[in-house]
């Protein structure tokens, strides 16, 4: 049920009635055509709230129905939500280097010039079907702060010549190195992972590598449009005048041998510069293809992580992982979505339940109230 309301319009009651205000006439047009104009809005429906109004009245047959309605949707829902996020098959390895046995605890005060490889030995206790996604975690990083957030120039990574020799003021203080350009310059892109995992197969004592692609785990529209290489077919002579980021042990334009990945469109580098909200984050690292569907990607059995530790977390007290997962169709594991779904749904159908109660029990006493036309 419903209250309609359209007022009627409201006409001044003659052509030659005149609110007077501080002797003044209010009218358009004052005495001698020399005083203040009206602040009056003017005579239409809307300016003067005279628009149709509706409104609802809530009344046990329109709630009732309502809350049993999303209970009975949202439920079926959640649970299914739930069920599929629970058949993604996901394994996580911590490699930062605490516990005992960990061969990257020696990483941890490695101060040689070269890089520190340590690897670790795991068992999948269940196969991996379909295409298998590798991530690498991180935590107590915080990538959403202001000041780390706006350290970037779009337009240098966007291809433009200019912003790559003289690059935004909002990269300082990793705009320049000893008054050359950094490209790219910024905080975020001066800290990008760089830790490289190596996933091999155990066959026997014998390691088998696996094969992982590079490509193919950026967005799109990151790969194809935001991020461009500036004009050039050589990306060395194209980099002419800039200079690495101070935290990277090789510029920009040798981060990948294949050139449709090289550059600020290395897809690496791309998935790194897309911040993340929260400070304990994964991003994706490699993609591993499914071979043929008779034989799991990743069948049951010992593995080997091949790690060269480059990355250091211990100055924030972060932690690193690594991260093998399957997706479905609503991606990767999320079983919160599902459980928000069953607890919206339970909680409305609970509600109708007691409200259906209440009304049954008291709703007759109140069958003589006047209700408005």
């Amino acid at each position: 049920m419903a209250i309609n309301y359209n007022a009627k319009d409201e006409v001044d009651g003659g052509h030659g009635s005149n609110l007077v205000m501080g002797g003044h006439s209010a009218t358009g047009n004052a005495i001698g055509g020399g005083g203040p104009k009206s602040r009056r809005p003017d005579n239409t429906a809307f300016k003067q709230q005279r628009l149709p109004a509706w409104q609802p009245i809530l009344t046990a047959g329109t709630v009732l129905p309502a809350f049993f309605v999303v209970g009975l949707i949202f439920i079926p829902i959640g649970i299914g939500v739930f069920v599929t996020s629970n058949n993604i098959r996901e394994f996580e390895i911590d490699y930062t280097g605490t516990d005992v046995n960990d061969s990257c605890n020696k990483c941890l005060s490695w101060n040689d010039t070269k890089p520190c490889i340590c690897e670790i030995n795991f068992t999948l206790e269940q196969p991996f079907e379909g295409n298998v996604f590798m991530y690498y975690g991180l935590s107590n990083f915080y990538q959403n702060h202001r000041r780390y957030v706006k350290s970037r120039d779009d337009s240098q990574l966007n291809g433009d010549i200019t912003a790559l020799k003289n690059p935004s003021k909002e990269c300082e203080p990793y705009r320049r190195d000893e008054d050359i350009p950094i490209a790219p310059c910024g905080a975020i892109a001066n800290s990008m992972f760089n830790d490289t995992l190596e996933l091999f197969q155990m066959n026997g004592t014998t390691p088998m590598p696996i094969v992982m692609h590079r490509t193919g785990i950026a967005w799109w529209t990151d790969k194809n449009v935001k991020f461009r290489n500036p004009p050039g077919d050589n990306l060395t002579e194209t980099f002419t005048g800039t200079t690495k980021p101070r935290n990277w042990p090789k510029p920009v334009y040798m981060l990948d041998k294949d050139e449709e990945n090289n550059g600020f469109i290395n897809e690496d580098f791309i998935v790194w510069m897309r911040t993340a909200a929260l400070p304990t984050f994964r991003k994706l690292y490699r993609l591993i293809e499914r071979k043929n569907g008779l034989h799991p990607t990743l069948p049951v059995g010992q593995y080997l992580l091949k790690i060269t530790y480059n990355y250091p977390v211990h100055t924030f007290d972060g932690r690193k992982r690594m991260i093998l997962s399957t997706i479905s169709w609503m991606g990767g594991k999320n079983p919160f979505l599902g459980i928000a779904y069953i607890t919206v749904g339970s909680i409305c159908f609970l509600f109708g339940v007691v409200l259906l109660v209440i009304h049954h029990k008291y709703g007759n006493r109140n069958n003589s109230a006047d209700i408005p036309n």
